[in-house]
């Protein structure tokens, strides 16, 4: 006797690139939960959005402000690390170059002994090219040395301006933070709550909802994927919808997306529920 095989069930992997027209396959009057629901819960986790939004929104660009003044700051240790270390190895060079005069003054000073008991021209004229290469030598390295400390007294005033201006920044960054966490810590327990409310919706709208809901959501200046009819037009877009659209929107049967924004429509009465 034959036996039947069991038959497995196919899940379709959810796409990251789904839109509500695609993902509202998924939303069926089958399930134990009705389509009404479905949308009232979608809408209810707009709304929950947009109050996080506003919190967002009293922070206004603190955030950015105190990352840049961060990432300046830095710079600035940076600059200074720099030039400090440049000023080190400038000073380091001031010491060579001293022992390079004292090389020259020893080794003219001996020249100058041996050309007083030399024995012919020919020894003479060496001698005393040997003591004009040295003295060449010796103004070369002063020379150096006054570049260097020029340099130096630059680097100086450069390091000295850089650390005044630092401490400027790091006074700005300090009450910049200090504002962004007294706000921070005002909306910390709203912002929560608001958060948990969020994921206790969200586990019970179907995943590729979920998704397709975040992407419109992105792309929506005002960040508003699901919006209510208002006036017979669009509640994202304020374009007017067809009667008979109303009409079906008003059931709340099934997912109905603005055919200009992309946002999906839900019934006006939701605003009251």
């Amino acid at each position: 006797m034959a036996t039947k095989k069991a038959t497995k069930a196919i899940v379709t992997p959810i796409d990251q690139r789904e839109t509500f027209v695609s993902a509202a396959k998924s939303m069926t009057d089958t399930d134990s939960v009705s389509m009404r629901e479905k949308l009232l819960t979608l809408y209810k986790i707009q709304q929950t959005d947009t109050k996080i939004d506003r919190i967002y929104l009293l922070r206004g660009e603190l955030p950015l402000e105190v990352k840049d003044l961060e990432d300046e700051v830095e710079g600035l240790k940076t600059r200074i690390a720099n030039t400090t270390a440049d000023i080190k190895a400038a000073e380091n060079s001031l010491v060579e170059f001293r022992a390079h005069i004292d090389e020259c003054q020893h080794l003219i000073a001996k020249y100058e002994e041996q050309r007083d008991n030399v024995k012919n021209n020919r020894e003479y004229e060496s001698i005393c090219k040997e003591i004009e290469y040295q003295q060449l030598d010796q103004e070369s390295f002063e020379k150096k040395i006054r570049e260097t400390n020029l340099m130096i007294a630059d680097k100086k005033n450069l390091l000295e301006e850089t650390k005044n201006f630092m401490q400027g920044r790091e006074l700005d960054l300090e009450e910049k933070r200090k504002e962004l966490d007294q706000i921070v810590e005002e909306t910390a327990k709203e912002e929560a709550a608001l958060i948990k409310e969020k994921e206790e919706l969200a586990s019970k709208i179907d995943e590729r909802m979920l998704v397709a809901y975040g992407k419109v959501r992105g792309n929506a200046k005002n960040h508003l994927a699901v919006v209510t009819v208002k006036r017979g037009a669009c509640g994202g877009c304020f374009n007017q919808i067809p009667p008979q659209r109303q009409l079906d929107i008003a059931q709340s049967k099934k997912v109905i997306v603005c055919e200009y924004c992309g946002r999906i429509l839900v019934d006006s009465e939701f605003e009251n529920e």
